[in-house]
């Protein structure tokens, strides 16, 4: 059983940073793949970020690469995403999960409660 708490998240303008935190409580935190998602008013949930469990891979959604950076520190069970020069299209509720290294909800069995992202145009 894993837990997960997000933190980082608030109100910024456009063009601005925020980096959220997802604290991982619960044995075996290294075994597990990591990512983010997040789900606009109205919208579907979408992939954001993903990390293998021991960094050696990492892969992004297409709008996201070049701007945000997954990163993992074990030691400390906890998964980061920098997010840099965001839009106000990256408003969302952002969630961590817990999982099989993928792009896919299904790949992922633990869920935080998530953390709202808004960005002021």
């Amino acid at each position: 059983q894993v837990q997960l708490v997000e933190s980082g998240g608030g109100l910024v303008q456009a063009g601005g940073s925020l980096r959220l935190s997802c604290a991982a409580s619960g044995r075996a935190f290294s075994t597990y793949a990591m990512a983010w998602f997040r789900q606009a008013p109205g919208k579907e949930r979408e992939f954001v970020a993903a990390i293998s469990n021991l960094s050696r891979r990492t892969n992004y959604a297409d709008s996201m690469k070049g701007r945000f950076t997954i990163s993992r520190d074990n030691a400390k069970n906890t998964v980061y995403l920098q997010m840099n020069s965001l839009k106000s299209e990256d408003t969302a509720v952002y969630t961590c999960a817990a999982g099989v290294y993928g792009t896919s909800s299904s790949d992922y069995t633990y869920w935080g409660q998530g953390t709202q992202v808004t960005v002021s145009s």
